[in-house]
């Protein structure tokens, strides 16, 4: 079995994130990672980093604004530091957890992207692509992806809109007029967010080389959780509702599951965006294996990585 190391997870203060915080924290010594948490600096990343080392774990916190690409920069230079120093032990995994769907497609981030594209996906292109050469080998990315990229029956019935992929330049860019889109925009710019970290893990794994796996976790549909805290207090509230009938996935369920992918020797063969829903080695749909535009969707991270970068 691999030395746990140190596992970096982004999102870590609340729901799925905090869960799988605390799974990995409570893990028995000798199977228990060293953590860096990189959140929004504030009381809920100190009070989920003093509830880790509550249970055994070493923890840092670096604080985060995951919507400020300059953030991104400065939190991937403060790991390469504390790696470069022997300050923690060497990076064996990170998970891409962190995410949110604005409710409104015109809000921008600070860089000038549409705020759902820039949080899920930029932001940890960004975070990865700046460590890609401090991880360890054997070691492992974790991104966190979903099915609402196509739609089934239920998502249909419960009008959950799927992917409509454009070029990333233009899913980069925030709708513009005077009316708000609405849910269905939001929607739809979510599951094209969800698309593009499927081509992003395929293409990565192609530039990342043998040492570093990557894969694909889906902690199934979790109603009432702080992802839609920008839908209608209606839907919020029916979300609520559904969170409680049996079966349908919670943070507490699938946190765990989470830390799973991570740290278990199960899940240690899985590459190429090998995509896991909760516990089950999935077959995506065709539309997320696509050449040309996970091809495509790298060069345009690269420009507007650059573009962002150049403007500050």
């Amino acid at each position: 079995m691999t030395e746990p190391g140190t596992v970096l997870i982004t999102g870590p203060t609340r729901n799925l994130g905090r869960h799988a915080v605390l799974a990995m924290a409570g893990r028995p010594h000798g199977q228990r990672p060293e953590l860096l948490l990189v959140g929004r600096a504030g009381r809920d990343l100190s009070v989920v980093a003093d509830e880790a080392r509550g249970r055994g774990a070493r923890v840092r916190e670096i604080g985060c604004d995951l919507s400020r690409l300059a953030d991104v920069r400065a939190a991937a230079a403060t790991v390469h530091d504390l790696l470069a120093t022997g300050t923690v032990q060497p990076l064996r995994a990170l998970i891409a957890n962190a995410g949110v769907m604005s409710a409104d497609t015109r809000r921008a981030s600070p860089d000038g992207y549409e705020m759902t594209f820039a949080v899920n996906y930029l932001a940890h292109a960004q975070l990865i692509g700046d460590l890609l050469g401090s991880f360890t080998a054997p070691a492992r990315v974790v991104l966190l992806g979903s099915n609402t990229y196509h739609a089934n029956f239920w998502r249909k019935l419960l009008g959950v809109p799927e992917a409509k992929w454009a070029d990333p330049v233009e899913l980069a860019r925030p709708a513009t007029g005077e009316r708000a889109p609405g849910m269905t925009a939001s929607g739809v710019a979510y599951s094209n967010a969800k698309l593009a970290i499927l081509y992003y893990a395929h293409e990565l794994q192609r530039q990342a080389g043998a040492g570093i796996n990557v894969s694909v976790f889906e902690p199934g549909w979790m109603p009432g959780t702080a992802l839609g805290r920008g839908a209608p207090e209606a839907l919020q509230a029916m979300s609520r509702v559904l969170g409680r009938v049996p079966g349908v996935s919670t943070p507490q369920r699938s946190g765990p599951l989470l830390a799973a992918m991570a740290l278990d020797d199960k899940w240690a063969h899985l590459r190429d965006g090998a995509f896991v829903v909760k516990t089950k080695l999935t077959e995506v749909r065709p539309v997320a294996h696509d050449r040309d535009r996970e091809r495509r969707l790298w060069e345009a991270t690269a420009e507007l990585l650059k573009r962002a970068r150049a403007s500050h």
